[in-house]
């Protein structure tokens, strides 16, 4: 039989809706039983793509004996973190106080007031390798209710007084270049020389940061790239934590090679990977980076987009009961598909062997560089190149044919505005005008098919319903997208519709008082406490977020509320800033940005607008961090809906005119394609004043 899952909007907890536990949605249905009943609340937390998740229901949800002990002792809640992320991120943070350490599958143990007592992650169903089973979990915590329940109860009330101090304004510091410095100098310290990335295994991925990281090398003048950014991007893309087939990237690496990943695709990782991808093309030139960018959009145009224009959750780790099979192969399968000789270099190039990586199967990665393939072969490079490219078509095409992931279907308004901010820039820099319709399909769908009549935001859609009210999260990351739209398409309507977005971020989550963000709404429920979402996690921060948003409309419409909100939290953040960079990724953008030089750039259409196209792309290739951009055609100037950046900005025949202010400091305008062309050239190779 069913039980209280069935009929739920989550394709996570529509998998759990057959268990024999007797699971119940987050709701007051569940808390009303678990009063009546006096029992206490197991609440377990995970989402769809989630490998660890899918064991955990396998072993122990699917187990009647376990059911037994749920059904009989507690009130059994599932939570889709995905759709719930206000619920995981309260309980998260308990279970890291309480043992040092979280992750999903989160379980969690309440008292009926939601107060949570004691927690953990995945139990195996028995007790195993050293670990506790779930099994005597379940036994040890209902004995403890029944005969120590005072303790457990004050328990909860200790741990919910510390959660509710941490939630509380931190002092405001003071912002300055030395905190850029010493967030560098940590990240340097923490950096693998020879793999990449940051710290050991497990390895995530860290775009924000290798976009901070590059923002200091523009500001030093330095080249090439440093090697905190080109080893790992390098190592990454090489690696099996990239889909050398498909495009795009799995969550993380289990090793610190990057080749055995967690399979899993997630939406927000391939948004930011791509960001951060399209950054050190534009900086370097390398058109290795510029591919990687193209098949990983190209993959979640592929696989990833529903009809209407939004963009899907993720993708499982996992096909029946597996994980990572739909991507392994072995060497017979190659063969089978490619030949000799086209299989015999295909498995050179991507190590693949009879003994595999992979429960005896292979994790396509690159084990050497082309350039050294041709040497060792004594084949020509761009031959051997187009070789491999047709034997990945061919594999792909084979790989099509096999059962998928399941993919969660749902779309995250915040999830959205990562991905349509990175399919904006990559438009505009690549020259590829699928990006940026993709861009636009998405934001339209988003606000049509999830806000309101009043203007607010939904959360989630899933099989054509909007549902629960939008985070700050939600609110942030379109802002953001919908600025990157006016700037790379130029239409007003994107502009009026980030600032009504951040009006919104104003009046339902800013903390005017202590500086900082909530991460839920004013009039949102609470759980046991409003927390901030000032820390970046697996996604940037919402505050950050927020943060450089209202930056960025600031110098744009000359909003000066804008500004002082920003430089607010800011403030909020600042010893953390340098004291624990790897969380702060996303507010060093902003503080990046915040310290300057800023370039604000107006262009003014001249008599050819192909003349006007043309200098826009020129400036959307280049690597210009910390700016903004309007455009306004000839024919347009002085109209009502010319933004504020371009007020008083008339145009020099013949044109485009170029006016570029940094700060309070304007240059004399510039006329002429030539004269923009080394304009941008200037500001790609600027430094800053000392």
């Amino acid at each position: 039989m069913p039980n209280h899952l069935s009929g739920q909007t989550s394709p996570y907890l529509l998998q759990h809706a057959d268990n024999p536990v007797e699971w119940f949605p987050w709701g007051d249905e569940a808390f009303g039983e678990a009063r009546a009943q006096n029992k206490p609340i197991f609440l377990s937390i995970g989402y769809s793509a989630c490998h660890w998740c899918h064991v955990m229901a396998h072993e122990s949800f699917e187990d009647e004996r376990i059911a037994r002990l749920l059904n009989e002792h507690f009130i059994s809640i599932k939570v889709d973190r995905e759709q719930r992320p206000e619920v995981d991120r309260v309980y998260m943070e308990a279970v890291q106080t309480m043992t040092g350490r979280g992750g999903w599958p989160l379980s969690v143990f309440l008292t009926p007031s939601r107060k949570p007592f004691f927690g953990g992650t995945y139990w195996p169903p028995r007790a195993q390798h050293g670990m506790p089973g779930f099994d005597q979990v379940l036994q040890a915590i209902a004995q403890a209710w029944r005969q120590q329940r005072e303790a457990l109860v004050g328990q909860a009330e200790g741990l919910t007084e510390r959660l509710v101090a941490s939630g509380e304004a931190r002092e405001l510091g003071q912002l300055d270049r030395a905190q850029l410095e010493s967030a560098q100098a940590a990240l340097v310290r923490q950096f693998d020389p020879e793999c990449g990335g940051f710290g050991p295994a497990p390895k995530f991925p860290a775009p924000l940061l290798l976009r901070f990281l590059l923002r200091r090398w523009h500001a030093d003048g330095a080249s090439p790239l440093p090697a905190t950014v080109a080893t790992t991007l390098d190592r990454m893309a090489a690696g099996g934590i990239y889909d050398q087939l498909g495009g795009g990237f799995h969550r993380y690496s289990t090793d610190p090679h990057w080749l055995v990943p967690h399979f899993e695709k997630m939406l927000y990782d391939n948004a930011l990977l791509a960001t951060a991808y399209l950054e050190a093309w534009q900086a370097s030139g390398n058109p290795s980076y510029r591919q990687v960018v193209e098949e990983t959009l190209d993959y979640v145009l592929r696989e990833m987009t529903d009809d209407r224009g939004g963009f899907y959750g993720s993708q499982d780790a996992d096909t029946d009961g597996h994980e990572g099979t739909f991507y392994l192969w072995t060497p017979e399968e190659v063969y089978r598909t490619l030949g000799s000789p086209a299989a015999d270099t295909f498995c050179e190039f991507y190590d693949v062997t009879e003994e595999g990586h992979f429960e005896g199967r292979n994790i396509l990665h690159r084990s050497t560089t082309l350039d050294r393939l041709a040497e060792s072969t004594g084949r020509d490079r761009h031959l051997l190149e187009s070789e491999l490219t047709e034997s990945r078509r061919k594999l792909l095409a084979v790989r099509q044919s096999r059962r998928s992931p399941e993919r969660d279907d749902k779309i995250l308004v915040g999830w959205n505005g990562l991905m349509i901010d990175a399919m904006a820039r990559a438009g505009a820099a690549l020259g590829q005008a699928r990006y940026l319709d993709a861009a636009a399909r998405a934001a339209d769908f988003v606000l049509d098919e999830l806000r309101d009549g009043s203007g607010r935001l939904h959360h989630c859609w899933y099989e054509g319903q909007a549902m629960l009210d939008a985070y700050l999260d939600d609110y942030a990351a379109m802002v953001e997208a919908l600025v990157t739209l006016y700037e790379t398409r130029f239409e007003r309507r994107w502009l009026d519709e980030a600032v009504r977005l951040a009006d919104q971020i104003l009046t339902q989550f800013a903390d005017r008082s202590g500086g900082g963000f909530f991460f839920t709404a004013s009039d949102h429920e609470t759980i046991i406490v409003r927390g901030r979402d000032m820390d970046d996690s697996s996604v940037p921060s919402g505050g950050g977020l927020a943060t450089m948003g209202l930056l960025r409309l600031a110098k744009l419409g000359r909003r000066e509320d804008y500004w002082q909100v920003a430089r607010h939290a800011l403030r909020s953040q600042a010893d953390a800033l340098s004291r624990y960079p790897p969380a702060a990724g996303q507010m060093l953008l902003a503080l990046e940005f915040y310290l300057g030089p800023t370039s604000e750039i107006a262009v003014v259409g001249g008599d050819d607008p192909a003349d006007d196209r043309e200098i826009l792309a020129e400036l959307h290739r280049r690597f210009i961090p910390n700016k903004v951009v309007g455009y306004v055609d000839k024919a347009s100037v002085g109209s009502a809906s010319t933004p504020k950046i371009l007020e008083g900005k008339t145009p020099i025949a013949p044109g485009p005119t170029v006016y570029v202010c940094q700060d309070t400091t304007c240059q004399a305008p510039t006329v002429g394609r030539e004269a923009a062309r080394q304009a941008w050239d200037r500001l790609a190779g600027a430094t800053p004043e000392t």
